[in-house]
């Protein structure tokens, strides 16, 4: 069977990681069906940005993942689905943590009911590695404790449990995919490496951030992609959640430390607290497992280790120093 003739489902797929799926999967000759978010200038998120033989070759349908007729409408005829429309920022998940209810858990609901009803050979759902919490041993395999310590981290434990009844409650071919700290072009500057890259590239002195001290995973958003068509393409994946990690673990520090030594600048690195999460929110560790990522699938991660991760980085500041790109961030502008 040739891949042309599967009909993957990508929600999110205006965003930054959904984008970038979006995109591996029509390079590998999948059909594509492009769910996006509904807005009245019919934006098309970041797909906006892709090159014309992508644009050509995916079918987009814009809706909401929180209205059921919607979901359903835009499954009809698909084999696969990758569920990532999420809302995904930490910090707004403390001000409006129903909108994460609505969508996280109540989104989630409306796609494994619209699997269920087309009989879709294989969802992969989104999870993420802040639903394991602060690190209580490292690496952190997929039986660490969950711990949610935001309304956001707790959205995506109650649709994770969700999605993996359905397999265990009616044979719903459900696989979650549980990506680490992932980075690239596009990526919001709610999350920290384009908040450090967008800075780093202006006249200011000075880098603004959070927390210095915790670490993080990080991931290129490559791998992330080819870890979710490789776990949606065994059946072995069946039924788990699956950490998608690059066992390599970084201060934010010394990521901030290491985007300016890329761009030959010396800037001061300095804490704003009114970007802090509160103490008992704070990750302070994350350092990830992806031993049975590698055990069940044929996947291998492209940009490994220390020098792997200065290669992701070295792409994504390319990407970010084109005007073009920097001009779409309000890099004086602090929003959570």
């Amino acid at each position: 069977m040739s891949n042309r003739s599967v009909k993957c489902l990508v929600t999110g797929a205006d965003g930054f990681i959904g984008s970038h799926l979006v995109e591996t999967l029509v390079r590998k000759g999948y059909s594509v069906r492009a769910f996006c978010q509904y807005n009245s200038q019919g934006s098309w998120g970041w797909l906006d940005t892709v090159n014309k033989e992508v644009k050509e070759n995916i079918d987009v349908r814009l809706g909401d993942v929180r209205d059921p007729v919607c979901v359903t409408e835009s499954t009809k005829g698909c084999s696969y689905i990758y569920h990532l429309a999420a809302l995904i920022g930490i910090p707004y998940s403390y001000k409006a943590p129903r909108s994460y209810v609505e969508t996280n858990i109540v989104g989630t609901l409306n796609i494994l009911e619209a699997a269920r009803q087309y009989e879709v050979e294989k969802v992969v759902h989104t999870s993420t590695s802040e639903t394991y919490g602060t690190a209580q041993y490292v690496p952190i395999d997929e039986l660490h404790p969950i711990v949610a310590q935001s309304p956001y981290a707790a959205s995506k434990v109650a649709a994770d449990q969700l999605a993996l009844s359905y397999w265990r409650s009616f044979g719903l071919p459900v696989s979650v995919l549980r990506p680490f700290n992932t980075y690239g072009p596009r990526q919001s500057a709610r999350a920290v490496i384009p908040t450090i890259i967008s800075q780093a590239l202006t006249p200011d002195s000075v880098i603004k951030l959070g927390s210095l001290s915790p670490t993080r995973d990080f991931n290129y958003v490559m791998d992330t992609c080819n870890a979710f068509i490789s776990v949606a393409n065994s059946s072995e994946t069946i039924g788990k959640a699956i950490n998608s990690s690059s066992m390599f673990e970084i201060t934010i520090e010394d990521v901030a430390r290491t985007v300016c030594g890329l761009l030959g600048r010396d800037l001061k690195i300095d804490t704003e607290l009114r970007r802090v999460r509160p103490v008992a929110s704070e990750v302070n560790r994350l350092y990830g497992d992806n031993t049975l990522l590698k055990k069940l699938t044929e996947w291998e991660p492209n940009y490994e280790g220390f020098d792997g991760f200065k290669k992701g980085l070295e792409e994504t500041i390319s990407w970010f120093s084109n005007p073009i790109n920097l001009e779409r961030y309000r890099v004086g502008i602090y929003e959570v």
